[in-house]
């Protein structure tokens, strides 16, 4: 089920009105910028790590004169924090940067970003709620997202067939399944040891909230009824063994095991479908989608917090020239040929634009070759799973620091070291003292 790939993760989601002072480590004034005045055109260095994005960046160019984007391709997500953070204290920092929601919050409290409200607020109807906020702190936008996130289940047909297995609608019918697929010596789906996300996404699901907002103080509760329910699941797949243990550190690795049917099915998003067609050789049109699985008894509820369904493209404080900037970014998310570049598989990485209506662009981010003749009812099930995605998961301050130490008890619960339990007791006890070191009020 693991969401990771060489281009590094993580999530989309609405971030809660924060009263920062108080809440988040002391970050001085917005430092928002005007546009400074150029006798030619202005430069505007971008980093990102998105396939697809040196195509996007050399459309903007040649359709603007007076501004230029400089791009970078970083590596992956994890290498962007790290250039980052290094760039900041150097005060060599890009002018627009490529990121995800879970940063936004710890970014601004660094005071490494801009306010660029007043240059966006009036193209906020353009963009679907969720994704519009997952670029917010406490109602002032930093950023513009680049993508929605739709997640469901790819699962491979002629095994299901063949096994007289229906696609799961619930976990209870998800562990069935693999413990039908195991007869035969098949995973239905991957833990990744360095990958806890699959633990976050279900949280999410479930109606988790590990960080939450509480008067001047931040809330941490790991261990609340939908967390415990979605480690409920973990552990029975875990405990089953019906999981490959294949880390993504070997990515071909991975992607040959799904292709020659040792694992048959994964929860993705579309722009996980890019990887696959790149690597399968034998399993083409063999392919299906169907929704994320429910708990059973319980409405479809999709999580928003999956890998690179969630960009933003954010503008740091330190940019000369904030206006243009901001302006660039609306550009790169709603200019009709750069959103389909992005969408298409082939092109782009599969991801889903974060504007309002982003049904006519399903048929570009769903591989016709990977899903053969599944292509059109599994563009249906992506369009329902946009209009049932969460909205309510908020990212605290520490998130990067609390995602790394969770990824250490996520490979003993993998290796059966430890239970799904233990390692939640843990993160409750550790974020709280993280946060307390950090000088924030924290309460759980």
């Amino acid at each position: 089920m693991n969401f990771s790939s060489p281009r590094r993760r993580f999530a989309r989601v609405a971030v809660a009105g924060l009263a920062l002072s108080g809440l988040l480590t002391a970050c001085g004034g917005s430092g928002s910028q005007d546009g400074a005045e150029s006798s030619g055109p202005v430069t505007l260095p971008f980093w990102g790590w998105a396939n697809g994005q040196d195509a996007v960046v050399k459309a903007f160019n040649a359709s603007h004169k007076d501004v230029r984007l400089k791009y970078t391709k970083v590596t992956d997500q994890l290498t962007m924090q790290k250039q980052l953070t290094n760039a900041v204290k150097a005060g060599d920092e890009p002018c627009l940067v490529q990121n995800t929601a879970e940063y936004v919050t710890s970014w601004v409290a660094q005071g490494a970003l801009a306010d660029i409200t007043r240059y966006v607020e009036g193209e906020k109807d353009r963009f679907n709620t969720g994704s519009w906020a997952s670029a917010q702190v406490q109602g002032k936008s930093y950023g513009v997202p680049t993508s929605s996130a739709p997640n469901f289940t790819i699962y491979r047909t002629d095994l299901f067939e063949k096994y007289g297995i229906e696609p799961p609608a619930t976990w209870d019918e998800f562990i069935a399944a693999g413990k039908v697929l195991k007869k035969h010596g098949i995973k239905i789906t991957n833990y990744a040891g360095e990958d806890p996300s699959t633990l976050e996404v279900l949280a999410m699901q479930a109606g988790a909230h590990w960080y939450a907002i509480d008067g001047d103080s931040w809330k941490v509760d790991f261990q609340d009824a939908g967390t415990l329910k979605a480690a409920e699941v973990i552990q029975q797949i875990i405990d089953n063994d019906l999981n490959s243990k294949l880390s993504f550190a070997d990515y071909a690795a991975v992607q040959r095991n799904y292709d020659n049917g040792g694992t048959a099915t994964r929860q993705i998003s579309t722009w996980q479908m890019a990887g696959m067609v790149q690597n399968f050789t034998k399993s083409f049109g063999k392919w299906g989608l169907s929704p994320w699985p429910a708990f059973t008894g319980e409405a479809a509820r999709t999580p928003a917090g999956t890998n690179l369904t969630g960009s933003v493209t954010l503008v740091t404080k330190g940019c000369e020239h904030q206006e243009q900037a901001a302006e660039a970014a609306l550009w790169m998310s709603t200019n009709t040929g750069a959103v389909k570049t992005m969408a298409s598989p082939e092109t782009g990485n599969g991801v889903m634009p974060a504007l309002a209506d982003s049904d006519p662009y399903v048929p570009e981010a769903v591989s016709e070759k990977l899903l053969g003749s599944h292509y059109r009812t599994g563009q249906q099930v992506v369009k329902d799973s946009l209009r049932t995605v969460t909205t309510d998961w908020t990212f605290g301050p520490d998130w990067t620091a609390m995602f790394t130490e969770m990824q250490a008890g996520w490979a003993k619960v993998v290796s059966k070291e430890q239970t799904v339990r233990e390692l939640l007791a843990h993160m409750q006890e550790w974020t709280v003292k993280d946060l307390k070191s950090r000088g924030i009020s924290v309460k759980g």
